[in-house]
């Protein structure tokens, strides 16, 4: 018994299997060395580039650099408001009223004592209730900030409820500037402040961010890179 191998392929039209010397396919009944199957053909190399091209796009915008301001940016406003707790704690703790009568000899009667003391405790709670709450929305808004850094834009959303985001283009960037203090260098943050074309955001500032200098480093190379790729020129 005598086997014979044959060659298949898939109609370009229907992708049925047929033979690979086929010129017409026996299913859909369509020429495949016509002008209509070379169309198609041309149409499908089309396709696969501009998919190749969209990868390479998507690519070249990989984010470089993310980050979130750090809690060591609001470490003054903590400060004040843990002293703020604690002057709240002595207010509902300490018995003030007794003393003022004690030291300015007021000699105030037993329910005016106890008023006195009701709205001291009540004024203590209020202080702290009151100091906790900002703290709390002051570290809710700083981490619903961020900030993202690609190679040809930069990108930072903002706000609680009403969310802002916007973007600068990275050939926009004029000059750049790194701020630190002590404090910051000990904890590894710092500011990265940028001088930009831009009308609506001449000034922008990447506030307390962890690994600055790395920042500094990448919006700097992908600054020039951008200029360089778009022909602009910065003049003083």
């Amino acid at each position: 018994m005598v086997f014979i191998n044959f060659q298949t392929k898939e109609c370009l039209f229907c992708a049925e299997t047929i033979r690979a010397r086929a010129i017409k396919c026996r299913f859909c009944g369509e020429f495949l060395n016509g002008d209509k199957a070379r169309a198609f053909q041309k149409e499908q190399v089309s396709d696969t580039e501009i998919s190749e091209d969209e990868e390479t796009e998507d690519s070249d915008d990989s984010v470089l650099f993310a980050a979130r301001p750090s809690l060591w940016g609001i470490t003054t406003t903590i400060v004040k408001g843990m002293c703020l707790i604690i002057l709240a704690g002595l207010l509902m703790k300490y018995p003030l009223e007794n003393l003022a009568d004690d030291w300015l000899n007021l000699k105030l009667t037993e329910n005016q004592i106890s008023a006195v003391g009701m709205y001291r405790v009540i004024t203590g709670v209020a202080l702290g209730l009151v100091v906790v709450l900002i703290l709390v929305m002051k570290i809710i808004k700083l981490k619903m900030t961020y900030y993202e850094v690609s190679s040809d834009r930069i990108e930072w959303g903002r706000g609680i409820l009403d969310r802002h985001v916007d973007n600068i283009d990275m050939f926009r960037v004029i000059d750049l500037k790194m701020r630190r203090n002590l404090l910051d260098c000990i904890v590894g943050i710092g500011s990265v402040g940028l001088i930009t074309n831009d009308k609506s955001d001449p000034e922008f500032e990447f506030e307390k961010v962890h690994r600055p200098r790395e920042l500094y480093d990448i919006i700097k190379k992908a600054s020039l890179e951008a200029d360089r790729t778009t022909g602009v020129v910065h003049l003083e």
